[in-house]
């Protein structure tokens, strides 16, 4: 039977609340996003600075003389392990010092020509200092375990910056800017080495005695610092990924358990998933 009353007016959604899930404001993300960039970028120019200004003002033997920088380390290397040094120093400058230009999205669209030039240098600066990095780990000055954590951090460096450009090339932008970010988050591991460096000696000092030396106190703090600087940059760096819905690492699905909900019905496979007829009639064929 067909009524005949006249359709009623459907209620309009009405504005959202203020605690809604859509009533966040669009500029506050690119705001913050904005400022994190800034920050990124005044800490790695000052790490670039220091380092350029440091070990190009002074030889190696007036460093350790001094005892200042990597100076002690390896002002008795060999001329290839202290030419990878300078390499390295430079290159991995360089590379801080540029990355965050390849995340400013006016760049991208306004002076694409340019993106492309940075991100060639940059890629480049990348490969020298990663090789230069594996260079080194023979004589690093953290033994075994800077030998494994700056190993590391050196391979997926290497790795992540080969990705992305295999990535921009065969025209996965989206997973281009994925690895680009996990890649200047290792990039970025000069800078924080710095960081948790002054961290984990100022914990130290409470719990130091009169006689304690400076020295063992550094020693103390770099012997954390080769995994220390760039782990928790990976994870960072993942979860930027996540927020911006770039291609990111997704969890296996868990196999569901005997006698739950999955397992009795959306978890059935095999025969339990045909029809009883279906069932029935290869049980009959047998």
């Amino acid at each position: 039977m067909v009524s005949t009353q006249p359709a009623l007016p459907q209620p309009s959604p009405g504005p959202l609340r203020p605690g809604g899930p859509r009533a966040r404001s669009p500029s506050r993300r690119p705001s913050r996003g904005r400022a994190g960039l800034a920050l990124t970028s005044v800490l790695a120019l000052g790490v670039a600075v220091f380092s350029l200004g440091l070990y190009g003002t002074a030889s190696l033997d007036q460093l350790a003389e001094d005892g200042v920088g990597l100076g002690g380390a390896y002002a008795a290397a060999g001329p290839v392990f202290q030419g990878a040094l300078y390499v390295h120093i430079v290159t991995a400058s360089v590379a801080l010092l540029l990355g965050p230009l390849q995340f400013v999205a006016a760049l991208r669209r306004r002076a694409l020509g340019l993106h492309r030039a940075v991100g060639r240098v940059y890629m480049f600066s990348v490969g020298l200092g990663g090789l230069s990095s594996l260079v080194l780990l023979p004589v690093n000055s953290a033994g075994f375990v800077g030998a494994f954590g700056f190993g590391a951090l050196a391979v997926l460096w290497l790795l992540t910056g080969l990705r992305a450009l295999r990535a921009v090339r065969s025209g996965d932008l989206a997973g281009h800017q994925a690895w680009m970010i996990r890649n200047y988050a290792l990039t970025f591991a000069a800078v924080m080495l710095r960081l948790w460096l002054g961290v984990l000696i100022g914990v130290q000092v409470p719990f130091a005695g009169p006689e304690t030396d400076a020295e063992a106190l550094f020693s103390n703090a770099y012997a954390a610092v080769p995994f220390l600087c760039w782990l928790p940059n990976l994870v960072v760096a993942e979860w930027l990924v996540r927020r911006r819905g770039l291609p990111s690492y997704a969890l296996p699905a868990q196999v569901p358990q005997l006698g739950s909900a999955d397992s009795t019905s959306g978890g059935r496979t095999g025969e339990d998933q045909a029809p009883r007829g279906v069932v029935t009639s290869r049980a009959a064929s047998l």
